[in-house]
């Protein structure tokens, strides 16, 4: 009888955290727990990582519980799974940064007895649980939604960021309106946790048209957040589940109606996104008008191809931003404070009244091009650091040592070419064989299209970031989703 209450218990507990994740993720950055740092990197604590202890206690008291004696052949049964995840772990012996890559192990080894408490209890998430979790995950999104469109009035109405936690390089006074970036630490981390529901929203609006409206107000608020690799990822994930949908099925003319009107309705998300912002343009304290935000917007997501601004507005960008557009490191979306290197005041004009950006910001593309190529030119220097990396986060003090970097606490804002920089290439394969096995596991699932597509999709969103510790969603959610 003890067994059966304790049994009863831990069910409830773990279906019940299964329904917070999606609700935690949101908050990554705000509440925050700060535990200092050094010149390497900032050490804290945030509600999603603090959900991930609590859920991998959970995840090994049953797993304790069901395998007792026979857990390494039951858990640790195939070795291609395990071979990525222990070279890594190795690779903090020689890393440069042997401190990171301890707590990034850690966070690497949390979301494994995650995924694998996830997969090895699916019993407990039934067809009733999967339908309330849907409620709760498109629930939250939409709710976030509101709450991104309320940081943006509260930033124009001038309430300040302590009211509207908007980071310091989101405001208006960069691009004449806000971006939002919610509780996240920027707008294109805040697009990137929009991913799942959107294509989500997109999947099963492709077979219900209730879902068209949520897809609407989702879409919508990851153009406001203004984050071109949240966008791209966003538009060939969609790609994918579009291209894919019509090959695999039987009535395809129905299905090409039926994707025809998804991607009418993201269309007219984008023109009402577009059109508000131009509306808050106009709106803001600085001398943007509704035509110059609007083709601002168009300017820098197209990265510079499509230019309808006014010869005053090309002036000005070829005048006033050249200072910008010198500095050596500028990231103006990857810090949410001040940092020393990439303060958000490197951005701000004399004059209040202007808006420091007139279009199409290269520095930013530049700045992720430039590292990339940077942490190649460092992997380069020598075999063994081609062949084994310089260990698991020393990539930003790969780069100092270098003088490819202004601190060590850059990071390399492409995970592709960290990863190839800190474990080398023998760890780039073994991680891309781990993608494979997913890639496998997924196609025998029930809503494979759907998990492909946001795996692509995270997949196209690793270009412009790097950092496992923020980047937990993408590594849970696709599973979770898998089990839907």
């Amino acid at each position: 009888m003890r067994k059966e209450k304790i049994g009863g218990w831990l069910e409830r507990v773990f279906r019940g955290m299964v329904y917070g994740w999606p609700v935690v993720l949101f908050f990554s950055y705000e509440p925050l727990i700060s535990l200092g740092g050094n010149e390497s990197m900032n050490f804290e604590l945030s509600l999603p990582l603090l959900w991930l202890v609590g859920f991998d206690l959970l995840c090994l008291v049953k797993i304790l519980q069901k395998y007792r004696n026979h857990i390494f052949t039951k858990v640790f049964g195939s070795a291609l799974w395990w071979l990525f995840p222990f070279f890594v772990t190795f690779s903090v012996a020689w890393s440069l940064n042997p401190v990171r890559g301890l707590l990034t192990v850690g966070v690497m080894w949390g979301l494994i007895v995650a995924i694998v408490g996830i997969y090895e209890f699916r019993e407990y998430l039934d067809a009733r649980f999967w339908r309330v979790f849907l409620r709760w995950f498109l629930g939250s999104s939409l709710l976030m939604c509101g709450v991104l469109v309320l940081q943006c009035v509260l930033d124009l109405v001038g309430a300040g960021r302590d009211y509207s936690l908007i980071c310091a390089g989101c405001t208006y006074s960069m691009f004449g309106f806000p971006h939002p970036d919610g509780f996240a630490i920027e707008p294109q981390f805040m697009g990137n946790l929009l991913l799942a529901p959107l294509l989500v929203s997109g999947y099963f609006g492709l077979k219900n048209k209730k879902y068209l409206w949520l897809l609407a107000a989702l879409a919508f608020t990851l153009f406001l957040t203004f984050s071109r690799g949240a966008i791209y990822a966003f538009g060939v994930g969609m790609v994918v589940m579009s291209v894919w949908g019509v090959a695999s099925a039987e009535k395809r003319r129905e299905v090409l109606k039926c994707v025809g009107v998804v991607w009418a309705v993201i269309v007219v998300a984008f023109v009402a996104a577009l059109n508000t912002q131009g509306l808050m343009a106009e709106l803001s304290p600085t001398n943007d008008t509704y035509s110059s935000g609007v083709a601002k917007v168009l300017n820098h997501l197209t990265l510079g191809v499509v230019d309808i601004r006014e010869e005053s507005d090309k002036n000005a960008e070829d005048g006033t931003a050249v200072e910008e557009r010198e500095l050596e490191s500028v990231n103006y979306e990857a810090n949410r404070e001040e940092p020393v290197e990439n303060s958000v005041e490197n951005f701000e004009n004399e004059d209040a009244e202007t808006a420091a950006f007139d279009g199409y910001v290269a520095e930013s593309t530049d700045t992720r091009l430039r590292l990339s190529k940077a942490a190649v030119e460092v992997w380069r220097q020598d075999a063994a650091t081609m062949l084994f990396g310089v260990g698991l986060g020393g990539a930003g003090q790969a780069l100092y040592e270098n003088g490819l970097s202004p601190a060590p606490k850059e990071i390399v804002q492409n995970q592709y070419a960290s990863l190839l920089l800190e474990t080398g290439i023998v760890g780039v394969s073994l991680f891309v064989l781990v993608l494979m096995l997913a890639v496998r596991v997924a196609m025998k699932g029930r809503n494979k299209v759907m998990v492909i597509s946001l795996m692509v999709a995270y997949a196209v969103s690793l270009c412009f970031f790097s950092g496992l510790p923020n980047a937990l969603h993408i590594y849970l959610m696709p599973i979770i989703l898998m089990l839907m």
